[in-house]
């Protein structure tokens, strides 16, 4: 066999070589890049595992503590009017306040978005925007429910307390910072036929909403279950 052949053969043998040990390289390399992946994941899967039983465990913890508080004032009132009447009105307070779960006679009015609007079924001239529940329209219903003699309000079980904002930011609506979105369920507290008449009467708001699409119900209520608010409410000039 002449040198040219032999350097030939070496060249053929030293490529396959390269392309073997390469393919070798990107399967390990690949390998390892899932490994590392799957291993991220578990971790960040337990650190959110953790923290959530942490977070289950304190507010154990706080409804335990809410529930002694309660049996040891009961125990102190029971025989002292006046501690008695103070009692009384620290549950009202709490109550207004938003501070404790609540149930009673009320509404349930579900608002959601035109289910039937795309920019392929509105007009040119329409804006898609109109067919969507806004931060205003909540503020707006909120608004009526109040003036109506709601006692308690939420939505979408995110209590509506003195400090609680309804805003928009880009696409999406918070409510005491929480996000929520449509469907919106709205719970009010207090004499079922004066809420109902306050949002659903002739030229109202409800039907406003419902000529752009918007779709609207209201179910009364003999118990309305509403919960309470978990957020802390603090005050920098009031003494």
């Amino acid at each position: 066999m002449n040198r040219n052949k032999i350097s030939i053969i070496l060249g053929i043998v030293c490529l396959i070589l390269s392309i073997a040990i390469v393919v070798q390289i990107k399967t390990i390399k690949g390998t390892s890049s899932t490994v590392a992946k799957s291993f991220s994941e578990d971790s960040l899967r337990d650190e959110v595992l953790k923290w959530k039983e942490k977070y289950d465990n304190e507010t154990r913890n706080v409804e335990n503590a809410e529930k002694e508080l309660i049996k040891i004032r009961e125990e102190i009132t029971k025989n002292d009017t006046t501690a008695s009447s103070k009692e009384e009105e620290i549950t009202l307070n709490n109550n207004l306040l938003g501070f404790t779960n609540l149930e009673g006679k009320g509404i349930e009015l579900t608002v959601k978005d035109d289910p039937n609007a795309t920019r392929e079924t509105i007009s040119v001239v329409d804006d898609i925007s109109n067919h969507i529940v806004h931060d205003g329209d909540l503020r707006r219903i909120v608004n009526e429910l109040k003036n109506a003699g709601a006692e308690a309000i939420s939505i979408n079980d995110q209590r509506i307390v003195t400090t609680t904002a309804i805003t928009c930011i880009g696409n999406v609506i918070k409510i005491n910072d929480e996000k929520v979105s449509s469907p919106f369920v709205i719970k009010a507290i207090g004499f079922p036929e004066r809420l109902e008449t306050a949002l659903n009467r002739g030229g109202g708001y409800l039907d406003w909403l419902n000529d752009d699409g918007i779709v609207t119900s209201i179910r009364k209520l003999d118990n309305v279950k509403i919960t309470k608010y978990t957020g802390v409410i603090s005050s920098k000039y009031m003494k």
